[in-house]
């Protein structure tokens, strides 16, 4: 591979992605590219075009509509390709789920997490809130109970061995990404090298969500306990919406100091969602990362053996 010179892609684009089962999903500008090791050793690369939800609503390119726009469809999408990753590091053991196994699946992971971090900590506020007189203390507490659950919750699936593995390749996707903003050449030595945190990482945005929801719940005083979860869930589009635009403007070279220090917590908490990954799982990181670039025009394929024993195990999809 090589990176293009000016022919390239010179609008400044933002690349991302996630692990997932065995290997890593990276998202480009015009496609993403999932990454998985199988069991047999090999990389099975699986590519598709992908027209963002914002090219075809333009309305959901707006400040604060684009975040909670944003994260559904990363949620989608992210759902898609831990079914691929499941199929394929099993050797098709574990058979794809239907459209409605999907529908169920996120259906649940939503109740979860409304009955974790929104009904419980509002359980838990409603029992101590006589003992508390400001409101902004009083959301302060709820901030903090949430935050305990979120690492609590981190700390005890992380030690589940399957997902510890999906935390390697959650740090092996952080450094591949570190690696290519850095300008350098995606080698495994040079990915190796890179930081295991970024400021635009998931967990990030979470804790920012967090934070979010305390300042801005704290306008509604103490509401009644139904009625105190009913406006957490009505606030989440906004509060989605504010933590993506903070986010975004944390990652640039110019973010303001109070951003970059509101969206430091974040990168702490990344030490429990990210492990120091293997060469092997850097390799799965930097082949997925390597698609997108070339779909998007940043990089080139070399001639060379490496590179057509690498297409043997590339599936394409045309999107």
């Amino acid at each position: 591979m090589r990176r293009r010179g000016g022919d390239g892609v010179k609008e400044a684009f933002f690349y991302g992605g996630q692990a997932v089962i065995e290997g890593v999903m990276m998202r480009g500008r015009r496609g993403l590219a999932i990454g998985v090791r199988r069991p047999d050793g090999s990389i099975i690369v699986h590519e598709q075009g992908l027209v963002p939800w914002s090219q075809r609503f333009p309305i959901l390119r707006r400040p604060l509509i684009r975040g909670a726009a944003a994260l559904a469809e990363a949620l989608v999408l992210g759902v898609r390709a831990l079914n691929f990753s499941a199929a394929q590091a099993t050797d098709g053991q574990e058979e794809p789920l239907t459209a409605k196994e999907l529908a169920v699946s996120l259906a649940m992971a939503a109740v979860l997490t409304v009955g974790l971090f929104v009904v419980l900590p509002a359980f838990l506020i409603r029992l101590i809130q006589d003992a508390i007189a400001h409101n902004v203390v009083l959301n302060l507490v709820e901030g903090v109970i949430k935050i305990a659950l979120f690492a609590l919750y981190i700390l005890a699936i992380g030690r589940m061995p399957d997902v510890a593995r999906v935390f390697q390749y959650h740090g092996a996707e952080h450094k591949a990404i570190n690696c290519y903003e850095a300008g350098l050449p995606l080698t495994v030595d040079n990915v190796a090298r890179q930081s295991i945190v970024h400021t635009r990482c998931g967990t990030n945005f979470i804790l920012i969500v967090l934070f979010m929801s305390v300042f801005l719940f704290s306008f509604f005083g103490r509401p009644p306990f139904l009625v105190r979860v009913a406006i957490h869930l009505l606030l989440l589009p906004v509060v989605a919406g504010l933590s993506y635009e903070i986010i975004r403007h944390a990652a640039r070279d110019d973010a303001l100091a109070l951003v970059r220090w509101i969206a430091t917590p974040g990168l702490w908490m990344q030490r429990l969602t990210t492990r120091p990954p293997e060469r092997d799982q850097l390799e799965v990181a930097i082949k997925a990362l390597e698609r997108v670039l070339v779909r998007d025009g940043v990089l080139e394929l070399e001639a060379s053996g490496a590179a057509a024993a690498a297409e043997a195990a590339y599936v394409r999809q045309t999107g």
